[in-house]
């Protein structure tokens, strides 16, 4: 019943507002029972639960109890709310780049007795001493992601070894912390079960193996990119408790890993990522799968040659469900080595994999016929005769992505909808599919992502299907697929109410006709109409109006589309957090007002010819929330000289772009049907 928010009261305690009481309000009659399911539904939307906080004082006070974490906007005014909510047990402050040791101090003593995770990961300016008294006075601390801190120290560590109590520690890409820091973490934090070095440099084998000494606990260690050798897994592969291992990038580990064959007791490991890792062959990923009967999922992508040898290393693996093969090559007796397999695999990749082919295909899924989940993306020799097997064997697969899968003719997607009826995710972009092929899919009534990108042959009538058959569509890409008007956007947009990203980007017979149709979809978060040449602030204002929960927005190349439009954005869409203007007919009149937008952090404003150098720079100290916009070189000497430095110390960095504008052959084509000469365009 209360599975929808992190706590909540026994029944014993709910009670009602006396309906006897004259001052009491319609809402003040529900129980207390009614309304904690009510903003329970609420947890993913900050302005609903504002909204619900405002209705009256008994939701106001339920709201504040209820509450259990927070993600600010601004470190700055978080203290002065904290009476306000006294039991947050999770404070997310990814979105605050400016975090002060005061801060962290007043945080830590609002909260010391329910605080339990924190997230620092996009924060700067704090030092040891906020860190200490976070550490000092929420003795319940489990979880603190300090990822990013390239300005962190092995003192840092020191700090953080102090929280007996932590379990989850996220440190990727802390670039100057060494064997010492971590040595100190390793002996302090015994209870640690989940640990990220992503990236770490300067941590050597040295580091990895007094982890694997100290920490008995780990769960799930991940040492991406380090410059670690096998030496440092004999202790490592003793963890009795280690599920997940990722060592992707760890170029000096190679078959030298056959001599801790005997130290390796994995009988735990579930998951082994050993993606980008060419030196390792067979031998090298024998010894370290020794053991490991348990083992669910392994990633060997961008890695050496799938050779007999290295498929009968897993042959009696019974448990294993997934492998990612991506990027490596196949070989024929490596393939039948893999139909060999005791297992049967429920997830299979081969996105880009040389030495897919027909039978290739066909003798793995005749074996592994529970698939569920299979990638064979530019595998670009596949014929029809790949999909017949695929489809007359694995009749429960729930995601098929072949993008780019040139040689499958159109009449092969007809059998996707008349054997896979359980799909959910199908991506066939750059394909041949047609509308007798996309009749087929909208039987599969389940489908919630579908792409279909640059496929020439489909249109209105297809996405007619779509729209009265897949109700759940929740993504749709229609990306350079020009045969697509507003008549399929609008049933698509009439079929499909849980429609939550659509991109239909460079499709100039799109006009304003279709962003009305999609400004019914009010789950609408994503939307990409790039080069859609015939839309116009009319429709993006209804788009603004009608789906308030719009987060990505782009409309380059959307020449139409003017300060007219960027007003209703300010005003309505609050969730905006991403924009891409360039090319576009805005000014500095309607950038100026999207800096009203309390949480946008990107923008793109490339070749917007109404821009000035003071709109601009007024527009970007006005918006406090950016942390990265993407400018064109010509403006950089017209900005104060000091504008860069200052923007990089509020937390936003500017990317200077020396890009000559460019007219892309969808919009030489539409200027030469509407009249107009390659030089209006600019």
């Amino acid at each position: 019943m209360f599975s929808n928010f992190d706590s909540a009261p026994s029944l014993k305690n709910l009670k009602t507002i006396d309906m006897d009481c004259p001052s009491s309000g319609p809402f003040d009659h529900l129980t207390e029972e009614i309304v904690f399911l009510i903003v329970g539904h609420l947890h993913d939307d900050p302005f609903s639960r504002k909204s619900f906080s405002l209705v009256c004082k008994s939701f106001h006070a339920i709201e504040s109890r209820q509450r259990k974490s927070l993600r600010p906007l601004r470190s700055d005014l978080t203290p002065s709310i904290a009476p306000r909510f006294p039991s947050i047990s999770k404070l997310d402050l990814s979105l605050c780049h400016h975090v002060e040791d005061t801060f962290l101090i007043s945080i830590s003593r609002a909260w010391k007795m329910t605080l339990r995770s924190v997230d620092l990961s996009r924060s700067r300016s704090f030092t040891t001493v906020g860190l200490s008294s976070l550490v000092s006075n929420c003795a319940g601390l489990v979880e603190i992601d300090l990822s990013n801190g390239v300005a962190l120290t092995d003192s840092a560590l020191k700090v953080i070894a102090e929280a007996k109590n932590l379990e989850k520690l996220w440190l990727a890409r802390c670039k100057s912390i060494t064997d010492m820091g971590i040595g100190c973490v390793a002996v302090g934090c015994r209870k640690l079960k989940h640990l990220c070095l992503n990236w770490c440099l300067r941590i050597t084998d040295l580091g990895v193996d007094l982890i694997g000494r100290k920490c008995h606990e780990l769960r799930s260690l991940d040492l991406s990119f380090l410059p670690i050798t096998e030496k440092c897994l004999s202790t490592i592969l003793q963890l009795q408790k280690l599920e997940e291992l990722v060592l992707e990038g760890c170029h000096g580990i190679d078959d030298g890993l056959a001599v801790l064959e005997r130290h390796c007791k994995s009988n735990s490991l579930k998951l082994l990522n050993l993606s980008h890792c060419k030196s390792i062959s067979h031998i090298g990923l024998s010894s370290l799968i020794n053991g490991a009967q348990d083992l669910q999922q392994l990633i060997l992508s961008y890695g050496s040659s799938v050779t007999t040898d290295v498929a009968k290393c897993l042959h009696s693996f019974s448990g294993l469900q997934s492998i990612k093969l991506d990027c490596c090559s196949l070989t024929s007796s490596g393939v039948r080595a893999i139909a060999n397999w005791r297992a049967s695999l429920k997830e299979l990749s081969l996105s880009k994999c040389s030495g897919v082919m027909d039978e290739c295909l066909s003798i793995l899924v005749q074996k592994h016929k529970q698939l569920r989940k299979l990638d064979i993306m530019c595998c670009r020799k596949i014929t029809f005769a790949s999909i017949n097997s695929i489809t007359s064997s694995c009749s429960s697969l729930v995601s098929l992505k072949m993008e780019s899968c040139s040689l499958v003719p159109r009449e092969a997607y007809v059998l996707i909808g008349e054997r896979c009826p359980f799909l959910e995710e199908l991506d066939v972009t750059d394909n041949e599919i047609d509308n007798e092929g996309l009749k087929s899919v909208s039987k599969c009534s389940r489908l919630s992502v579908l792409k279909l990108g640059i496929c020439s042959n489909i249109n209105d009538d297809g996405l007619l299907h779509i729209a009265s058959g897949c109700p759940k569509i929740k993504e749709l890409d229609l990306y350079r697929s020009t045969g697509i008007t507003d008549r399929g956007i609008a049933a698509i947009a009439g079929g499909c109410p849980a429609l939550e990203m659509i991109n239909i980007a460079y499709n100039i017979k799109v006009t304003d006709s279709s962003l009305i149709s999609l400004s019914k979809c009010l789950r609408l978060k994503a939307l990409e109409i790039r080069g859609c040449c015939c839309i116009s602030s009319v429709g993006l204002s209804a788009i603004a109006m009608g789906c308030k929960q719009l987060t990505v927005l782009d409309i380059k190349k959307c020449v139409n589309v003017n300060d007219d439009g960027m007003l209703p954005l300010a005003r309505f869409s609050h969730n905006l957090k991403q924009i891409n203007l360039s090319y576009c007919s805005v000014t500095d009149v309607g950038l100026l007002s999207l800096a009203s937008i309390n949480c946008l952090r990107n923008m793109t404003i490339l070749h917007l010819a109404g821009l000035t150098p003071n709109g601009l720079t007024a527009a970007l100290l006005v918006c406090g929330t950016l942390r990265k916009v993407k400018l064109h070189l010509s403006f950089k000497s017209k900005l104060p000289p000091s504008f860069s430095k200052y923007m990089e110390s509020h937390g936003c960095v500017l990317y200077w772009r020396d890009k000559a504008f460019q007219v892309d052959q969808d919009d030489k084509d539409w200027n030469l049907r509407s009249g107009r000469s390659l030089g209006d365009s600019t």
